[in-house]
């Protein structure tokens, strides 16, 4: 009796659901957004900044992607699980071979989230040079009762084109790892003199979604004057919690509640000020106290705050889900040590468990699909993949412990996880955290210097998903990692598209084989190094110590022979002087 009743339920949602669809031809454009100096960036259909992405749950996100620029191209959407469609996560050499230049993609994404989140290149640095912009997943049933709905996108902004940043990055004169130091900061792509304005009406309700899109800066964000309440961190809504300020590493999303005064007399201002713990230095001409304004009249003067911004944030560990999910326990668990050192390379590299991360020569994906039995094996992914391995409907437990100078903002590509504990580095593996009935979710959290987080992942999303620091700079340089997640489930359910296949062939990219393209577990050839020097004396290094100490004895002999052999040659020369003096004294 009740089928009827589900039938047409399930009618209903496939009659609503539709293709929202975007054209984005991705290509060079000139912007000036801080008023201080014109550059070139990756703009959307010739304007910049790429206009926001706005899709309503059930639907399926279509965008068609020219790709006018120079060199391939990748478009990731943040936070998607993208199931059944890995394929479509964009990573470069993770899942995708990239977007030929002078080719187009369709991106096909089917919407089961809601939420805030964003879209941005996988390919290099290139979301640093401006391909970048909001994804709004709206919910039908939205649970929290607001009036009006405002992004607000949080970057830090570099004059200088960041393939030539990455080569001064990466290079042997960064022996240190000194990350580049922004130019400035943007709220809503303004920066400079050019401040963001929100207009607020007397009594009305604001939800305010806050998008971190930089590559480096951490931002705090607070308005003066007002409360707010945060009611979604990363696509997962919460209970409400009254913060004083908000804090957001590059990636992460919260969304606010703002209820506005009663009164037109004044406006406010807002802060979205850099952490400039973050950078290695901070040049003079750097403000990274950038502030925005919340107006109430055109005609109102600004009511500032004594006290200043309230830089005190909330733990996103405190946060409760609203739908309450249960902590999970854990069949599997990874320790993942991060550093940061010089590499045989003469490079600084970050790192996970000393591993380095080197894109193979087939994408990890495809080796996943096409290695049958073999790719439940680890190895077959290749020496620095760094691959991991869960089964189909594993809870997964990463241990991940920051013994880096820097905080770092990890990413978890196809999941939201629970945030389980945090605590000071290392953490101690007879310790068994009692985590809160309902964790925190999200799917990038800061873990800061000499600390560890717990984090646990049901894998029910068959696929391979990048783990990675969300610091550009970082990701470039090899803190990364790749789970690879039930491939015999994923070789019976996904299909990847003919475009996908036809763009690894025009880019001459196998994608059949081992990391190396080959079978079985012959990896000749596949893609390593550099490695961490060694501990130790290799062969190499007494060879060299020989040969110093060998130079030394020469370089000593040669000294003392010279010098006797100079004693044994000198004979006196009487001079006229000498002639005169010598007849005075006989006289």
């Amino acid at each position: 009796m009740f089928r009827p009743f589900f039938f047409s339920l399930a009618f209903f949602s496939l009659a609503s659901a539709a293709d929202v669809k975007y054209y984005w031809d991705i290509g060079y454009v000139k912007a000036n957004p801080d008023g201080q100096k014109e550059r070139q960036v990756i703009g959307v259909n010739g304007q910049w900044p790429p206009p926001p992405l706005h899709v309503t749950l059930n639907d399926t996100l279509v965008i068609e992607a020219r790709n006018s620029l120079d060199s391939p191209t990748t478009l990731h959407a943040h936070g998607m699980y993208q199931n059944g469609t890995n394929f479509m996560d964009g990573p470069f050499m993770v899942t995708q071979c990239g977007i030929p230049v002078g080719q187009n993609m369709t991106y096909r994404i089917p919407i089961t989230q809601t939420g805030t989140y964003w879209i941005h290149a996988h390919y290099g640095a290139q979301y640093v040079d401006g391909i970048r912009a909001p994804l709004i997943l709206h919910n039908p049933q939205e649970p929290h009762k607001y009036d009006e709905d405002v992004i607000v996108t949080l970057e830090d902004w570099y004059h200088d084109q960041a393939s030539g940043l990455l080569k001064e990055f990466l290079s042997w004169k960064n022996p240190g790892g000194a990350e580049p130091v922004p130019n400035g900061a943007l709220i809503g792509s303004l920066g400079g003199d050019r401040h963001k304005i929100i207009d607020f009406v007397p009594g009305k309700t604001y939800r305010l979604r806050l998008i971190n899109m930089s590559a480096l800066a951490m931002f705090h964000f607070s308005i003066e004057g007002h409360t707010m309440r945060v009611i979604e961190v990363d696509g997962v809504d919460t209970e409400p919690m009254v913060v004083g300020n908000v804090r957001l590493a590059a990636a992460q999303r919260t969304s606010v509640l703002v209820t506005a005064l009663n009164s037109t007399s004044n406006n406010f201002m807002f802060h979205a000020d850099m952490d400039t713990d973050m950078f290695d230095n901070i040049p003079a001409t750097l403000n990274y106290n950038s502030t925005g304004i919340i107006r109430y009249s055109k005609n109102a003067s600004i009511l500032r705050d004594k006290n200043g911004p309230d830089w005190s944030p909330f733990h996103d560990i405190d946060l409760v889900p609203l739908d309450g999910m249960e902590a999970l326990g854990f069949d599997v668990t990874y320790g993942l040590d991060v550093y940061f050192n010089q590499y045989t390379d003469a490079l600084n590299h970050g790192t996970f468990n000393n591993i380095t991360y080197v894109m193979p020569k087939v994408p990890t994906m495809f080796t996943a699909l096409s290695m049958g039995a073999d790719a439940l094996n680890a190895t077959v992914y290749g020496p620095q993949t760094n691959a991991h391995m869960v089964g189909h409907m594993q809870d997964v437990q990463l241990v991940v412990n920051n013994f880096d100078a820097g905080n770092h903002p990890f990413h978890l590509h196809g999941h939201h996880f629970q945030l389980i504990e945090r605590g000071p580095a290392p953490y101690d593996p007879t310790f068994n955290p009692r985590p809160k009935s309902a964790p925190a979710r999200r799917d990038t959290v800061t873990i800061p210097s000499m600390e560890y987080v717990v984090l646990r992942f049901r894998a029910d999303n068959p696929g391979t998903w990048l783990f990675h620091c969300h610091i550009e700079w970082h990701i470039e340089g090899g803190l990364n990692m790749v789970i690879i997640e039930a491939p015999d489930v994923m070789q019976k359910r996904i299909r990847v598209p003919q475009q996908i296949l036809d763009h690894c062939k025009a880019a001459g990219i196998p994608t059949a084989g081992n990391a190396a393209g080959r079978q079985g577990y012959d990896l000749k050839g596949a893609p390593e190094g550099p490695y961490p020097y060694p501990l130790g004396w290799t062969s190499k290094a007494k060879g060299a110590m020989a040969g110093c100490i060998l130079s030394a004895l020469v370089g000593f002999a040669s000294i003392l022979w010279y010098g006797w052999s100079s004693q044994q040659s000198y004979r006196p020369v009487a001079t006229t002087d000498d002639n005169e003096l010598n007849t005075a004294e006989n006289s």
